[in-house]
């Protein structure tokens, strides 16, 4: 894969998955826009890309703000000369229980799930379609946006609203060259999950691999989505999780 010619905007990208993408996208060469909606943070992380030999630059920010989206998609624009790839990965999860869950839980969850993501889409795709040159978007789902999970009705029904959001936008958008897919992650170890010592024992035990994901295995995943050889694949959602959704036990201790 060959990202020499391409530019890409990663959301939530100061740590975690988001990261990882945004890494190894500067790492295969293209010049990336890391956002963070934690200033610090997203200065960090763009300033490790950049000590690694990549093109990176921070623009921290909120997602599921529309006015900041429009600026992101202008900051990209405006250092690297066009937009071509966007990672969608900003996302929040809030747990609980269906019958108590509060209103504002779930409007946090649905503002930076689904309206970050789908104005973002939006606004980029403005800009890839004005170009002339095609893109892509991936959008970050998760396994349980096809798996019951408990504790996360309003997540996963976020989730699978942004692989259903893949699939519409092929027709609107392959008529300008843009393919957009989902990805699904499965259990994958991150910043979050390593402060829970329960984490990587459970999901070793009930995913067939043996291991939950890394950060690698999403991002490689990603990579291959929004790579220029991959303008072909639309509309489809990969799910990366070691084979547990083929299986599905529930994350219980013994």
């Amino acid at each position: 894969m060959n990202f020499q010619t391409q530019t890409a905007v990663v959301t939530g990208a100061g740590i975690g998955i988001g990261f990882a993408i945004a890494r190894e996208l500067a790492r295969q060469g293209a010049s990336v826009l890391l956002n963070d909606l934690d200033e610090s943070l997203a200065e960090r992380a763009a300033a490790a890309i950049r000590q690694e030999g990549g093109r990176c630059v921070a623009c921290a920010g909120d997602v599921s703000d529309v006015t900041f989206i429009q600026k992101l998609v202008d900051r990209a624009v405006a250092e690297f000369g066009k937009l071509t790839i966007v990672v969608a990965n900003a996302g929040i999860t809030i747990f609980g229980d269906f019958f108590d869950y509060q209103p504002d839980a779930f409007q946090k969850v649905v503002d930076l799930n689904l309206r970050g993501s789908f104005f973002l889409t939006q606004l980029a795709t403005r800009q890839m379609r004005t170009q002339r040159e095609g893109g892509s978007i991936l959008l970050m789902s998760s396994v349980v946006g096809h798996q019951a999970h408990p504790g996360l009705a309003a997540y996963a029904m976020t989730k699978a609203a942004l692989e259903m959001l893949a699939k519409n936008l092929v027709l609107d958008l392959s008529p300008y060259g843009i393919n957009i897919n989902a990805v699904a992650p499965g259990a994958t170890q991150t910043e979050r999950t390593l402060d829970d010592p329960t984490y990587v024992p459970i999901w070793s035990r009930i995913t067939p691999m043996g291991r939950p994901a890394t950060v690698e295995d999403i991002a490689n995943a990603a990579l291959f989505l929004v790579a220029p050889q991959s303008r072909h694949i639309t509309g489809q959602s990969l799910v990366v999780d070691g084979g547990w959704t083929a299986v599905s036990p529930p994350p219980v201790a013994e």
